[in-house]
């Protein structure tokens, strides 16, 4: 499994955004942060800054979201989605996209699911566990029905 440090991962979303700029061949996943990254032209300033933004903190304590932690969990949320795995991810998905309206804002609800599902591994020392992100989704599902 690819894991990246936090500079590669930064790094990553730096250099997609520059070849993007200056029109270079971008790489499959490149493109698909590319697509995410013009969804959020709130991050595009960022990406233009890579010296003083490459070694940023950003503390939720402080109101602050982190931008490459948004854009990574929206990449892994497209691969997840490209192979349904976790297996009933993709009409889960389908579900919320009815719902919600959109592909975007269906990926930020799964997002929710998934940074929990994460943050309960890594607070809990274990592996991710995938009961609880479908579990956490099929909420999410009832939840918007009821709206």
């Amino acid at each position: 499994m690819f894991k990246p440090t936090r500079n590669q991962a930064r790094q990553f979303f730096f250099d997609a955004w520059r070849k993007y700029r200056q029109q270079e061949v971008l790489s499959g996943i490149e493109q698909i942060a590319l697509e995410i990254i013009l969804l959020h032209p709130e991050y595009h300033d960022m990406l233009e800054d890579e010296e003083h933004c490459r070694d940023k903190d950003y503390l939720p304590e402080m109101g602050e979201t982190n931008p490459f932690l948004h854009l990574s969990l929206h990449v892994a949320i497209k691969e997840q989605l490209s192979i349904n795995q976790p297996a009933g991810i993709n009409a889960c998905f389908l579900r919320l996209r009815q719902q919600v309206g959109n592909e975007h804002d269906a990926a930020h609800q799964v997002m929710e699911c998934l940074a929990d599902m994460l943050w309960q591994a890594q607070r809990n020392q274990t592996a991710p566990d995938e009961l609880i992100y479908l579990d956490c989704l099929d909420k999410r599902l009832a939840k918007l029905k009821k709206k």
